[in-house]
């Protein structure tokens, strides 16, 4: 398989897609599906290296797998997100983890398609998240929730069974907060560098939840 060099421009009327997956087959599979019509692919075997290229290149879609040994889609798309809110992100998935494919698209993914898929499948799944991406062009511009982030914070320092629902429900438990998917993801994750920075300094009673131990589950579904 050709990968396509990181620093080269878009080919004319082609949209630039980045795929993720410690897989080589996903990718050769991915670069034969899309590769050969309107979609320029690169691709790597790291997630690291998918995360460095998403944020300092510039890509109309990522794919990425949600499990992978040196960092978790879910990280991927939290991070995406965050510093590029309109770039579509498709979660690649297997069956035993369409669970958390389906949590992936309540914290921002676009789609998510499961292994293994059909070119049919894979094709309308980019479209799809091509032209919603298109739709919801300046999606970038809304502003951070910072009172519903100190909301959830305040609740979660004092309502410990809110807290369970945070580690076991994930999105499903921020349902009645007014909330953007990178935001969710980062109280998920306890990304207290990136909240600070939009809401303020944090007190170390509202800090104690985002610092809280994980499960070996949550450890796996993230990649840490």
């Amino acid at each position: 398989m050709r990968h396509r060099r990181p620093g080269r421009e878009k080919a004319m009327g082609k949209k630039k897609v980045l795929v993720i997956d410690d897989e080589q087959i996903v990718l050769n599979s991915v670069n034969k599906i899309l590769g050969h019509g309107e979609y320029e692919v690169e691709a790597t075997l790291s997630g690291r290296q998918g995360l460095e290229w998403a944020l300092g290149k510039s890509y109309d879609l990522v794919l990425t797998d949600v499990r992978m040994p040196d960092m978790g889609g879910m990280l991927i798309l939290r991070d995406v997100k965050k510093a590029k809110p309109s770039m579509p992100v498709i979660i690649i998935t297997g069956y035993a983890n369409v669970q958390t494919a389906m949590q992936a698209m309540k914290l921002g993914a676009a789609e998510y398609i499961e292994k293994p898929f059909t070119p049919d499948q894979l094709l309308k799944a980019v479209k799809t998240a091509v032209d919603q991406a298109a739709a919801l062009e300046t999606e970038h511009k809304v502003p951070v929730h910072k009172e519903e982030i100190l909301r959830v914070l305040e609740r979660a320092a004092v309502d410990t069974d809110f807290v369970f629902k945070l580690l076991h429900r994930w999105a499903d438990a921020l349902e009645e907060y007014d909330l953007t998917g990178p935001e969710k993801l980062a109280l998920l994750t306890g990304d207290i560098e990136w909240i600070e920075k939009q809401v303020g300094p944090l007190t170390e009673k509202q800090k104690r939840w985002l610092q809280r131990p994980l499960s070996a589950e949550v450890l796996k579904i993230f990649g840490w």
